[in-house]
């Protein structure tokens, strides 16, 4: 029976992941209890040894020394105290709080103190498991773990629960989660323990897909000149899902950073971006100018200079025209990578903006120089001689005039009003002198522009347009065509009766000669072709 026993303790603690030594207090513990529950025994303190090697078991009662009793069952005054210690061969005399064991026989418990037993162990391995899976995993923050998913908890509030090889549950929050990612349980994944909680439920672990650490962590992994610290990570900056950009460096002579991170043909980069579920990675090398190493982190663009602002801590960066969109990239995706990835705020400009903000900046200094140059200036005012020249419009003229007569003395009202007479005299003056001018001028390019009739029919012969006068060009018609009422009259024949003939013979005909009835049949024959003409009966030209 103790040969079994032990085997059921081995088998029990090869089962459940522990050591030995714990299932063997979570046995102890449950034997005490159950011991607790038994009639014989109940009130009394019990405690239980087992000897792991030899299967025995011991069973104490526990008493507290103390000065005055007051539960027989647990306590002993000191007299009676160094009686059993007497007995029990102690060398030394007991005090007040020691305790002193009594060992018991056994005895066979009822099924309700079995059950209790049966709970206790479990509960105790069960709490045991919690503490070393909390030990194991809080020394483990940071590293990366392969995790299989169990179930996605998108109904409540979209948490999907991860197996960690068995040993434990992680949860991987909405928070920590890439937006492009889809979660499929049996799926497995490289996730990042980011925090070991202790619960009432036993430790939660925390895991990410999002933390840049992970994308350092697979480095790591992939790339054993960074794990052995031959090339460094200088920064990361990461869009999780969509890109990242990796500052990389050498710490020897001699190795290329990008190259060895690239791998050969792209190997060992294509091996994180396949982890990463196709995630776009940039890696850079890094360098200890600023301008360079933004210049670099704005790649694929080629900037053409980069100027910096170290009290601001902006980065001008003037790319050409053409890669203007390539440095911003996609919804300025490229930019805000290189800025965070550098530490600098980064001002992408085109070459053709940035010269015209400085046109800008030139012409609002020679403008403000000129400004102060004539605030700078003396004053001086003209008084013109006319009243005419003053720079206000009669209506102020008046309204002043009027305001200065209520303020002014009775004596001073004939002198405005004979001012005033004059500066409206002068002005309708003026006026009329400007009328008079402008009919003038009219009056002067009508008769330049008008011609005699025979200069407008010499210049229209020679193609140029030109203004004849109505009444002349009626005169020239009548000359050349006649009247009006001879046009239409029938010219005599020898005959004595009138002969009835074409509009053409009226009008004199055409140099051809004939009708234009006849010159359309002439016309239509002439385009018929020459040939044989096919004859038949009536109809059979159209079968």
């Amino acid at each position: 029976m103790k040969s079994e026993f032990l085997i059921a303790v081995t088998q029990l603690a090869a089962e459940r992941n522990l050591p030995q030594d714990v299932v063997v207090e979570a046995v102890e513990a449950a034997l005490a209890s159950a011991y607790k529950k038994d009639n014989t025994s109940a009130g009394q303190s019990i405690s239980v040894r087992l000897d792991p090697n030899t299967g025995e078991i011991d069973v104490y009662q526990l008493k507290t020394v103390v000065e005055e009793v007051t539960e027989p069952a647990d306590e002993l005054t000191v007299a009676e105290a160094k009686k059993e210690a007497k007995a029990l061969g102690w060398t030394t005399a007991p005090v007040i709080n020691d305790i002193l064991e009594f060992k018991m026989e056994l005895q066979i418990t009822g099924r309700i103190a079995a059950q209790t037993a049966k709970q206790v162990v479990i509960q105790r391995l069960r709490e045991a498991e919690r503490e070393l899976v909390y030990g194991e995993f809080s020394e483990r923050e940071g590293e990366v773990f392969t995790a299989s998913i169990q179930r996605s908890n998108a109904r409540y509030g979209g948490g999907v629960t991860l197996d960690l090889n068995g040993r434990a549950e992680a949860v991987l929050p909405p928070t920590e989660q890439t937006a492009f990612e889809r979660y499929r349980p049996g799926q497995k994944l490289k996730v990042l323990i980011l925090e070991v909680q202790r619960t009432n439920r036993g430790p939660e672990i925390v895991v990410s897909r999002s933390h840049p650490d992970l994308l350092r962590r697979l480095f790591e992994m992939e790339v054993p000149e960074i794990f052995n610290g031959i090339v460094e990570i200088r920064g990361i900056a990461r869009e999780p899902g969509s890109r990242s950009k990796v500052a990389v460096t050498a710490n020897q002579e001699g190795v290329d950073p990008v190259g060895a991170c690239v791998g050969l043909r792209g190997i060992r980069i294509q091996n994180i971006v396949n982890e990463l579920q196709g995630e776009k990675i940039d890696v850079i090398q890094w360098h200890r100018d600023p301008g360079t190493f933004i210049s670099r982190a704005l790649s694929p663009a080629q900037p053409l200079r980069v100027e910096l602002d170290e009290v601001s801590g902006t980065a001008t960066v003037v790319v050409s025209d053409r890669s203007l969109s390539l440095a911003i990239g996609r919804e300025g995706q490229n930019a805000r990578l290189a800025a965070k990835l550098s530490g600098w705020k980064v001002d992408i400009k085109s070459s053709t903006e940035l010269e015209i903000e400085r046109m800008k900046q030139a012409i609002e200094g020679q403008v403000a120089a000129q400004s102060a140059e004539e605030s700078a200036a003396p004053l001086t005012a003209e008084v013109s001689e006319t009243p005419l020249e003053v720079a206000a419009p009669v209506e102020v003229v008046a309204e002043v005039v009027e305001e200065a007569t209520e303020s002014a003395p009775p004596d001073a009202e004939a002198e405005v009003s004979s001012i005033l007479e004059g500066v409206l005299s002068a002005e309708e003056a003026e006026v009329t002198a400007l009328a008079e001018l402008e009919a003038e001028l009219a009056v002067e390019e009508a008769e330049a522009v008008k011609l005699s009739v025979e200069e407008a029919l010499a210049l229209e012969a020679l193609g140029i347009d030109t203004i004849v006068p109505t009444e002349d060009l009626e005169v020239v018609v009548e000359e050349v065509i006649g009247s009006v009422d001879d046009i239409w009259k029938l010219p005599e024949t020898s005959t004595d009766k009138p002969q009835i003939r074409f509009a053409e013979d009226i009008l004199g005909g055409r140099e051809t000669g004939g009708t234009g009835r006849g010159r359309r049949r002439g016309g239509r024959a002439a385009s018929r072709p020459p040939g044989p003409r096919r004859t038949g009966p009536p109809g059979s030209a159209g079968r």
